[in-house]
């Protein structure tokens, strides 16, 4: 029986214990042994709870353990779980988490480690819940270049996005929703801001870069600026409103973005709504890909957790090469990408020509539209974009289009 701890029993913590009780036949035929929680750290007691047997409210317990050769961190933020799983690895166990928090800051550190110590880190739940997307990357497609990710790797936004298109409503009243519902925290900016989003899309940078991507360069957007009236814009251009996590092989490094995007009925991912996330990828000689699941809640969640459970069991006592290198990449000057810009400005037709030339303009039939001009430009660069924006004047949104 291989004996292993979880530390943090919230949400996807307690998730692990129920996958691990209720598929511990499963379990044990891939594995070929069984599975046992010996331990689960906690600040809090659970009277009543069954668990409450296993609770610990020392690290250090788990550390100095030798039984247990495999730790579960699921309590989520860089500090203390940076210092607990840098503990775990140093005293020879693996570890693997869904915190992509702890992954973006630290994962090359850990992983160095994890090799050092002939252990694993492992991090599949940390971008997309239950979507194998890392372990794809790691071992699937390692034979291709991958050109291209792009994702929508944030239940929540991807919630409100698909509510405000279905039923017209404001962004502050479908957030409301959201948060009564449980899919939006009580305090959402991670959310709605693409802070979330910016983590899991400098992970994926990493791993396909082989070195590290620091999340604070990614140039984030929210959705916090989205009306009612740049949906039914979307609406009467046959197109949808994601949020989107992209990064872009170009020129021998990254463009890397979090932002709104206007997509056409073509796009892979336009069809992708609710709280479900999909993450496309694009390699040199694979083509096109996509991977599609849950990516939030505790038993998707847990499931991607539990599955590195079983390949950290199978791989007892042998480390499995990731390159994560600490070096830092430098990705690319955002402003640098070339695009088309979904834009509404308080000015004239003749002025909006006479400063982007040629462009598409969408009809103002939106009741919150009167006295603007909507348009799509042609193909340029993002600083090229701002430097007409500023010019023009009185640009009331600006959407990507893709």
């Amino acid at each position: 029986m291989i004996k292993i701890a979880v530390m943090g029993y919230g949400t996807i913590g307690s998730g692990v214990v129920k996958v691990i009780e209720t598929n511990q036949e499963s379990i044990r035929r891939k594995v070929g042994d069984g599975i046992e929680v010996k331990y689960v750290l906690d600040l809090r007691e659970f009277e009543g709870d069954p668990i409450q047997k296993k609770i610990v409210h020392d690290y250090k317990t788990i550390a100095e353990d030798e039984e247990i050769r495999i730790v579960v961190e699921t309590m989520g933020g860089v500090e203390p779980a940076n210092t607990f799983v840098k503990a775990m690895l140093l005293a020879g166990k693996s570890v693997t988490t869904s915190n992509k928090a702890l992954v973006a800051a630290h994962g090359a550190e850990l992983i160095a480690i994890a090799e050092e110590k002939n252990v694993n880190f492992m991090f599949e739940a940390s971008v997309g819940g239950g979507i194998p997307i890392i372990r794809a990357l790691n071992s699937c497609l390692t034979a291709d270049k991958i050109e291209e990710i792009s994702g929508i790797v944030n239940g929540t936004t991807n919630y409100m996005m698909t509510r405000m298109e279905e039923d017209g409503c404001e962004f502050d009243d479908v957030l409301k929703e959201a948060q009564e519902k449980g899919y939006a925290e009580k305090d959402p900016t991670a959310d709605i801001e693409g802070y979330d989003a910016g983590r899991k899309i400098a992970i994926l940078t990493s791993l396909v870069a082989g070195q590290q991507v620091d999340f604070e360069d990614v140039h984030t957007e929210g959705i916090r600026k989205i009306t009612a009236a740049d949906i039914r814009y979307a609406k009467k251009m046959n197109r949808r409103i994601k949020l989107l996590a992209t990064s872009r092989l170009t020129g021998g490094t990254y463009h890397v973005m979090v932002a709104p995007f206007l997509l056409p009925e073509e796009h892979p991912l336009y069809t992708v709504n609710g709280v479900f996330n999909a993450v496309f990828v694009h390699g040199n000689m694979l083509g096109d890909a996509m991977f599609y699941g849950s990516g939030a809640g505790s038993l998707p969640t847990a499931s991607a957790v539990v599955a590195d459970v079983v390949e950290l069991a199978k791989h007892i006592g042998k480390h499995i090469a990731l390159e994560w290198r600490p070096e830092k990449l430098e990705i690319a000057d955002y402003r640098q990408q070339t695009g088309r810009f979904f834009v509404r400005a308080a000015a004239e037709k003749q002025a909006v020509g006479e400063v982007f030339g040629d462009v598409e303009f969408v009809a103002a039939d939106v009741p919150q539209a009167a006295g603007e001009t909507a348009f799509i430009t042609g193909e340029m660069k993002e600083a090229d974009y701002m430097e007409k924006a500023e010019k023009l004047g009185g640009v009331i949104q600006m959407i990507r289009y893709r």
